[in-house]
């Protein structure tokens, strides 16, 4: 009986720390990262924006050096010399080169001769489909050719390891899809000249359809908190059973409330009282994901995955409604779950001035910052107060830009529920409408 052996390592991450701004503080974007990427797999790195994935990928690739820890590149018999290349995420051609010169690129860079550049770079083009665009500008290609390039140019310097940040998420639907068809039609068939794929996403679909392991990355900071196998043979449908649950799975995972520090709390409300950081999620997008859950089919309890699907979301949009609704006692996350509370289901039903006012006291009730500038301006005989009085309180607990998009958000929620108005000439809250 033949012996299985074990897989062998091609890249090791061990306590991997960076932060962005000058030393010692800086905002921790990665927090004591440690992974190992084998030969012979396709693996993911699921999460939100922001999330530090990108910032991972780069590390890896040499682009950027991590304020603490290790990326190192094992040597094997298989792999004497790993090497990386990447794919990214908005094309990255020079716009006065050819499909060709594009691809040359990097061989250039190496030094590599001319006949052997043209040769390996046709190669490459033919591979990937382009094959009679060699001397075609990247202005005169679409997206999925151009992004097609970008693939090539990465696999004509036959490296170890491919890093994918995004590959898809600047392409249409339709053309998306056919890209991770190909790609994975010739990973399938050993027709790339690389190792093992690392793919940066945060599209929960795409993390299962294309990977054998995925690594979910919490936010603020950026950490590894879990690591999902894929047993799933290829192809995979998207609509069998086991290909749902494991999105369900997910799902669940992601929108779970860990029982951890507010320092290390993953989402997008990290922090607490004043100091929770708000995403800038509209009331219109809310009410509307409310009348979707509360309407047919859902009648007020849908499935994330099922959401995903029937508004075209990505986590980057869902996850932020979703829990705001939470926030506010609109919904509960059970599991993977949305389930709308009798208030929202109320709000649904109701007129525009029902909803101004239920919104109003959730926002008063759930929401810190709202009830805290509404308390200073009812305290004033002015009923007025200067918005740098809360920028500079909230920058106190987080970094100016979160401060800026936390106090815009609560300003618009503000805004829509009549609980207090904002003038934009003299940056300054009021309880007078400025009309």
């Amino acid at each position: 009986m033949a012996t299985l052996l074990p897989p062998q390592p091609l890249i090791e991450v061990k306590g991997l720390n960076h932060f962005y701004g000058p030393p010692p503080g800086g905002h921790l974007v990665l927090e004591h990262v440690d992974l190992t990427l084998y030969q012979n797999e396709v693996v993911g790195l699921l999460g939100r924006s922001g999330s530090g994935k990108s910032t991972l990928l780069r590390s890896i690739a040499g682009l950027i050096h991590p304020r603490e820890g290790t990326v190192a590149r094992v040597t094997s018999q298989d792999c004497p010399d790993p090497s990386v290349a990447m794919v990214f995420q908005t094309f990255a051609l020079f716009p006065w080169l050819t499909v060709l010169q594009n691809v040359e690129l990097g061989l250039e860079a190496q030094k590599v001769p001319a006949d052997q550049r043209r040769s390996r770079a046709l190669a490459a083009i033919d591979l990937i489909g382009l094959d009679g665009f060699e001397n075609a500008y990247p202005k005169e290609l679409s997206g999925g050719m151009r992004q097609r390039v970008g693939l090539a140019r990465a696999l004509v310097v036959n490296p170890s390891l491919l890093l994918m940040d995004e590959p898809f998420s600047a392409l249409d639907v339709l053309t998306a899809e056919t890209m991770r068809t190909d790609l994975l039609d010739l990973w399938s068939e050993g027709r790339m000249p690389i190792k093992s794929i690392l793919i940066v996403t945060h599209n929960i679909e795409e993390a299962v359809q294309m990977c054998d392991r995925i690594l979910v990355f919490s936010s603020n900071p950026g950490r590894v908190v879990a690591e999902i196998k894929v047993d799933i043979p290829r192809p995979r449908d998207r609509l069998d059973p086991p290909f749902r649950a494991l999105v369900d799975d997910i799902y669940a995972r992601m929108t779970a409330r860990p029982a951890e520090p507010a320092r290390h709390r993953e989402g997008v409300f990290p922090g607490t009282g004043i100091a929770m950081v708000l995403p800038h999620v509209s009331t219109n997008t809310l009410a509307g994901l409310i009348e979707e859950v509360d309407g047919t089919p859902f009648n007020g309890s849908a499935s994330m995955a099922e959401l995903a699907d029937s508004l075209n979301f990505e986590i980057d949009d869902l996850f932020p409604m979703a829990e705001t609704l939470q926030l506010l006692r609109f919904a509960e996350l059970r599991g993977a779950q949305l389930v709308l509370t009798p208030a929202a289901r109320r709000y649904a039903q109701a007129d525009v001035d029902h909803r101004k006012a239920m919104f109003g006291e959730a926002l008063l009730a759930h929401v810190p910052l709202a009830g805290h500038i509404r308390r200073i301006l009812d305290e004033r005989a002015s009923h007025k107060a200067p918005a740098r009085r809360f920028r500079d309180e909230l920058e106190d607990h987080m970094s100016p830009d979160f401060a800026s998009e936390t106090l815009k958000t609560v300003t618009n929620w503000g805004r829509y529920a009549e609980i207090f108005t904002y003038h934009e000439d003299d940056d300054q809250f009021s309880l007078d409408d400025p009309g």
